[in-house]
């Protein structure tokens, strides 16, 4: 876990809600920014949870190891389902479905640096 790609992931999410938002404002579905926004934030997490797979196969392991896995591979399906999601709705609140799900990877990827960044075993 590292902190610039904390912060990476968490401008992109930000970028992505923002997106959403916008297109439930302007009455629109989601478009293709919108999944290659959700690409590049899969992308970023998928990079993430390898790092950290290779530093858990390592011996280096939080003290909460069970929540840690539980947020990393939460963090993994939430873009999926959310993008799936939104591109599935024929309404304006595609948008919403998208920036909920951004804005969740946002807080996720942070509480996971901080229980990778407490007291480890």
């Amino acid at each position: 876990m590292t902190l610039p790609l904390v912060v990476a992931i968490t401008v992109v999410a930000g970028l992505l809600t923002l997106l959403g938002i916008a297109s439930t404002l302007a009455r629109r579905r989601i478009g293709l920014l919108h999944v290659a926004g959700v690409c590049l934030l899969e992308a970023l997490l998928v990079v993430q949870a390898v790092l950290a797979g290779v530093d858990l196969a390592r011996g280096d392991r939080p003290v909460e190891t069970a929540t840690f896995l539980g947020y990393l591979f939460g963090v993994l399906l939430i873009p999926v389902a959310g993008g799936l999601w939104a591109r599935n709705e024929r309404t304006r609140w595609a948008g919403t479905v998208l920036a909920v799900a951004a804005a969740a990877i946002g807080v996720m990827v942070w509480r996971l640096l901080q229980l990778w960044e407490a007291t480890r075993v």
